[in-house]
C-alpha cells in the first residue's frame, strides 16, 4: 500500500543529496535509488518514512522537469508564481514606473507578489492547485502479460487502478484529480505512478520483443528434431531443423509482449540456439567422428 501526504516547501536539490549542477541522469538516478530506500512499506517502523517518501517525490516532480527545474532555480520558493511575475516584469518595465527592479534586472520577489496578490491573509484565501503526488510501482514481466487491477491508498483513499498489459520500464500514468486536495476550492492534484518493470533471468525485452537463448545437443542440432522451451506464456514444443548452427535465431510469432492497450498484438519471442558440444567422448564415439571427418 502506498500512502501520500501534503508536504511544505522544502530545499528539493538538499531533498536528493544534490547540488545545482545534477545532470538530468543524476537527478533520475538519486531518485530512484531513494524512492526504493525510502518507501513506507519498506520502513514500517520509521514515523517519518512517509514524510520522507513524499518529500523525495515533489523533489523530482519538480528537478527532472526542465520547465519547472528553470523556475525554481530563478524564483526559489515562488517558483510556481514564475510566469506571473515574468508578465508583470514586462508590463512594469513597458510603462517604465516600477522601482522594485535593480540595475541588473533582479526583483523583491516578496514586494511583487504581495502587490499581485496582497497580504499573506489575502493570498492564503485564494484558490490553489492541490500538488502531484508520486509513487513507483514495481512489477515484474508476468505481471503485464495481462492487464490488471491493484488498490492503492492514497490519503486514506483506496483507489482502484487499472494496470494496462505491456507497460513499459519507467512509463508514467497519470490519474487526475488524486493528488493532494485543492486549497480554497482550487482543482486537486494528480497521481503520478512511475512503474520499475523488473526483468526474468534468461529473457530481453526490447519493445514488445523478447529475447532468448536455448541450449540444443550436437546431435539434435546435427540431425534435427524437438525441443522445448519456456515461455511467459508457458513451455512451447518446436522443432529444430537438420543441420541448426550455433547461434542461430528463430523467431516464435506472438509470443513476446503484449503491446500497450492492445492486448490482442503481442510482440514475438526471438530465440537464439547454443550448441553444446559434448565432452569426455568414450573410445568408440571418438571412433565415429574420426570416421565422420574421413567423410567429410
Amino acid at each position: 500500500m502506498m500512502q501520500f501526504s501534503i508536504m511544505p516547501f522544502i530545499d528539493y536539490y538538499t531533498v536528493l543529496g544534490l547540488d545545482k549542477n545534477a545532470s538530468e541522469a543524476d537527478i533520475k538516478k538519486a531518485y530512484r535509488k531513494l524512492a526504493r530506500k525510502m518507501h513506507p512499506d519498506l520502513n514500517p517502523t520509521d514515523k517519518n518514512a512517509q514524510s520522507k517518501f513524499q518529500s523525495i517525490n515533489e523533489a523530482n516532480e519538480v528537478l527532472s522537469d526542465p520547465v519547472k527545474r528553470k523556475k525554481y532555480d530563478r524564483f526559489g520558493k515562488d517558483w510556481e508564481h514564475g510566469e506571473a511575475f515574468e508578465q508583470q516584469r514586462k508590463e512594469q518595465q513597458q510603462r517604465s514606473t516600477s522601482s522594485s527592479f535593480d540595475n541588473d534586472g533582479g526583483a523583491d520577489f516578496s514586494s511583487f507578489f504581495e502587490s499581485m496578490f496582497g497580504s499573506n491573509q489575502s493570498r492564503g484565501n485564494m484558490p490553489r492547485e492541490g500538488q502531484d503526488l508520486h509513487a513507483t510501482m514495481q512489477l515484474g514481466l508476468k505481471d503485464i502479460m495481462e492487464s490488471r487491477k491493484e488498490t492503492i491508498t492514497v490519503n486514506g483513499k483506496q483507489i482502484r487502478v487499472t494496470i494496462p498489459a505491456g507497460i513499459a520500464n519507467d512509463q508514467v500514468l497519470k490519474l487526475k484529480g488524486f493528488g493532494a486536495k485543492g486549497i480554497n476550492g482550487g482543482a486537486d492534484g494528480d497521481l503520478i505512478i512511475n512503474f520499475d518493470i523488473k526483468g526474468i533471468p534468461g529473457f530481453e525485452r526490447k519493445g514488445n520483443d523478447l529475447y532468448c537463448q536455448a541450449s540444443i545437443g550436437l546431435y539434435k542440432a546435427v540431425l534435427g528434431g524437438d525441443t522445448t522451451i519456456d515461455t511467459l506464456n508457458g513451455k512451447v514444443k518446436m522443432k529444430i531443423r537438420a543441420g541448426t548452427q550455433n547461434g542461430e535465431r528463430i523467431r516464435l510469432k506472438g509470443k513476446g509482449i503484449p503491446a500497450y492497450k492492445r492486448e490482442k498484438e503481442m510482440g514475438d519471442l526471438y530465440v537464439s540456439f547454443q550448441v553444446n558440444i559434448p565432452q569426455n567422448l568414450s573410445p568408440e564415439q571418438i571412433l565415429l567422428f574420426e570416421q565422420l571427418m574421413q567423410m567429410d
